[in-house]
């Protein structure tokens, strides 16, 4: 069997790292077979270099190998291009065509993006698979075909199978083997490795001196998370190679091209360290946000109740006296201006909430938005299931549920008896 440091010579390969040396040494042993492979990675990680390796390794090596990007190819074409098409077959199809597996018999064909193949097409190459023939589009004639497939992609394929984006028959056809890329974060001590070769390489290229990293940038490229892997990199070494006129990198410089703090789009949390993953649908958000503002609404008439009770008649002004009658006037009487209000007189100060029993006045914040039956039903219902939600998350601790919920510990008490939550 091939030495394994052959292969990263002969490939171009740089990396010591036991997961990319388990990736590279499964890819050699399944070469000289005929079994389907699925290469698995993030984007720019080089699941190129697989299918390469087994087309090379394998007795296939001198017949043709084809890279179809399946992502690249139209919905509307892609049949044509992998199957071929005979004259006529649809507009504009001027001559009869051979496809890529007619192309490619007795060679290797590497399907890149796998996972974008449109439906339709997977079940012709599900058949492929299973039997090697195939149909040019507007055909009826079956023909053979005996090529290898390697196929890659970065898509969660369990999802795509689970949103029916993807068949599971086909999965379970081309995942005969699946040998997995490793992120380049996952290969810290390759990174200055990989930084160097590609500094040689454009050095070369562009005929300038070589980029040379100092140790706290060294440390600075191990830290940061390179999103877009390998292929991130060496853009990066390019780009520096032409624009930096000093050929001494230090961590200062390579942030103004790397940010390390930079990160995609989030939710941002709250004070509370809440965000709206901790809910399971846009529903439950909504909801939270009608709760939320309910509360806001109850704890401002308490307040402003709490200020009428502790203040002299003679301080409210005809604007405050205005306000509470807007508040705390029961429905009929704000729709009917001729009703008796609170305040009848601008000069008397009338409240019959001043009257009322401290036992009363703890009601006040009880005031709800006015709701339908039905609405105010699912309302409830909602508020309790995220009581129940927030009491099981903190196993029962309610100080902990109330920030949760962004509410007091003695509205969770209240709201608790109301639903019967009681341990």
């Amino acid at each position: 069997m091939t030495d394994l440091q052959s292969i990263k010579t002969r490939f171009g390969i740089i990396g010591n790292y036991p997961v990319l040396n388990r990736a590279l040494q499964k890819a050699i042993q399944v070469a000289p077979t005929d079994i389907s492979v699925l290469v698995m990675g993030e984007s720019g990680v080089g699941k190129e270099f697989i299918p390469k390796i087994i087309h090379g390794e394998s007795r296939r090596k001198h017949q043709p190998y084809i890279v179809v990007n399946c992502g690249a190819i139209p919905e509307g074409t892609i049949d044509s291009e992998l199957f071929g098409h005979e004259k006529g077959a649809f507009t504009g199809a001027t001559s009869t065509r051979k496809g890529y597996f007619e192309v490619a018999d007795g060679g290797t064909i590497f399907l890149d993006e796998v996972g974008e193949l449109p439906v339709q097409t997977q079940v012709r190459l599900l058949r492929v698979l299973e039997s090697g023939e195939f149909m040019k589009v507007g055909s009826s004639q079956v023909q053979k075909t005996n090529v290898r497939i390697v196929a890659a992609t970065n898509v969660n394929m369990l999802n795509a199978i689970n949103d029916g984006r993807f068949r599971e028959d086909l999965y379970y056809r081309l995942n005969t083997v699946q040998i997995d890329m490793p992120a380049l974060r996952e290969r810290k001590g390759d990174i200055h490795l990989l930084f160097r070769k590609f500094a040689i390489d454009f050095a070369e290229k562009y005929r300038m001196p070589e980029l040379v990293l100092t140790d706290d940038a060294i440390n600075y490229l191990e830290n940061y998370p390179f999103p877009g892997n390998v292929r991130q990199l060496r853009n990066l070494v390019e780009q520096m190679t032409v624009v930096e006129q000093e050929r001494t990198v230090n961590s200062v410089k390579l942030a103004e091209y790397i940010p390390i703090q930079t990160q995609l789009p989030a939710v941002i949390q709250n004070g509370s360290g809440r965000s709206s993953n901790d809910f399971n649908s846009e529903r439950e958000i909504m909801y939270k946000i009608l709760f939320d503002m309910r509360n806001d609404l109850n704890d401002l008439k308490s307040l402003t109740s709490e200020l009428i009770k502790n203040r002299e008649n003679s301080d409210f002004s005809h604007q405050e006296k205005n306000l509470i009658n807007r508040v705390f006037t029961p429905e009929t009487q704000v729709q009917n201006p001729n009703s008796m209000l609170y305040f009848e007189n601008q000069n008397q100060y009338q409240n019959p909430i001043i009257s009322k029993t401290e036992e009363e006045y703890s009601d006040v914040e009880d005031i709800e938005i006015e709701e339908t039956k039905a609405d105010s039903l699912s309302l409830q219902n909602n508020e309790r299931e995220l009581i129940v939600k927030a009491l099981e998350k903190h196993k029962g601790r309610r100080n902990k549920a109330a920030d949760e919920l962004g509410i007091s510990q003695r509205t969770l008490y209240r709201k608790i008896k109301q639903y019967n939550l009681e341990d």
